[in-house]
């Protein structure tokens, strides 16, 4: 008994000593420890990283035409090959890489912002429930691609001449984008706020004399992020094949602007004798979106409340 007695300082002083547990250490703990995600983390990594550094390592320019070594198949000197100008199609893949990851981020982050926005509205304030669920409603109705279609059709032109030909396609992608892909999101956020807006750390808080803005924004919607996070991980691939898909019906980006979705559109007549020419660009948006999902996945995981550790 003496004994047991003398020990009991000791534990106490290891527990003390132990790093006090919190929701982003143990959920980093658990997606770690997640083969699939990891692997994924890593490959978006090297992406991300070849597409902002690869084009001022590789000194091949994406633009030099030389219709000597048009179509000529990855060697050397041009590992994948060239496209049907001669352009160096590593150096257009990293590049276009680089735009499509900027797209599918940006229209994300749009999506999420608004969202977020709308769910909290929605899921704090009664009386703007219904009618901003309603408007969600509205807009899952629409049918997404000939949406896209017909407001590209419209606005393209008019973006293009008063801001560039290239920032004016980028902001018009991006808008429409996130514009109709924030719903999921939305909903997403109103049930968490409709869950959390009548617990007990919410009630003293307004006890306490604190304003809706502040109860909003430092108690209600810190605890409503991971399913937001989750979602924001796995819309970034969604957004990245959308901006592709624009791109290959000639839609996108103009033809002096690589993005991966138009080097595959330029591909489409060479499938035959040149696969090389879609092999690449193709290769580059599979990656992107499979380890992206990879991600989101392994974050589903960690952040679930309901895991074991």
């Amino acid at each position: 008994m003496a004994a047991a007695e003398q020990e009991l300082p000791k534990i106490a002083a290891s527990v003390a000593a132990r790093p006090a547990r919190s929701l982003w250490r143990d959920a980093w703990f658990t997606f770690t420890r997640d083969r699939l995600a990891v692997t994924g983390l890593v490959v978006l990594t090297i992406m991300v990283l070849g597409a902002l550094v690869g084009p001022y390592l590789w000194t091949q320019p994406a633009t030099a035409i030389d219709f000597t070594i048009a179509l000529k198949g990855p060697s050397l000197e041009h590992p994948f090959g060239t496209d049907d100008l001669g352009r160096d199609m590593l150096a257009r893949v990293l590049f276009g890489g680089r735009i499509s990851i900027a797209v599918g981020i940006t229209a994300v982050v749009l999506a999420v912002t608004l969202g977020t926005a709308i769910g909290a509205f929605a899921g704090y304030f009664g009386r703007l429930d219904n009618p901003l669920m309603r408007l969600t409603d509205l807009f899952l109705s629409l049918p997404v691609l000939p949406v896209l279609l017909v407001l590209i059709y419209l606005f393209r032109e008019s973006l293009q001449r008063s801001l560039g030909s290239e920032i004016g396609t980028f902001v018009m992608i991006v808008g429409v984008i996130g514009v109709l892909n924030w719903m999921a999101v939305a909903r997403l956020v109103r049930a968490e706020f409709l869950s959390l807006k009548r617990r007990d750390f919410v009630e003293a808080a307004r006890c306490t004399g604190a304003r809706d803005g502040r109860i909003i924004s430092r108690h209600i919607l810190p605890n409503s992020l991971s399913p937001v996070l989750v979602a924001a991980t796995i819309g970034v691939g969604g957004a990245v094949i959308t901006e592709s898909t624009l791109s290959f019906l000639g839609l996108g980006f103009p033809p002096d602007v690589p993005s991966l979705g138009r080097l595959l559109f330029d591909a489409t007549n060479y499938l035959d004798f040149a696969p090389h020419f879609a092999i690449f660009p193709g290769l580059a948006i599979f990656l992107i979106v499979l380890a992206i999902n990879f991600i989101g996945d392994g974050l589903r995981d960690a952040l679930d409340p309901r895991r074991k550790i």
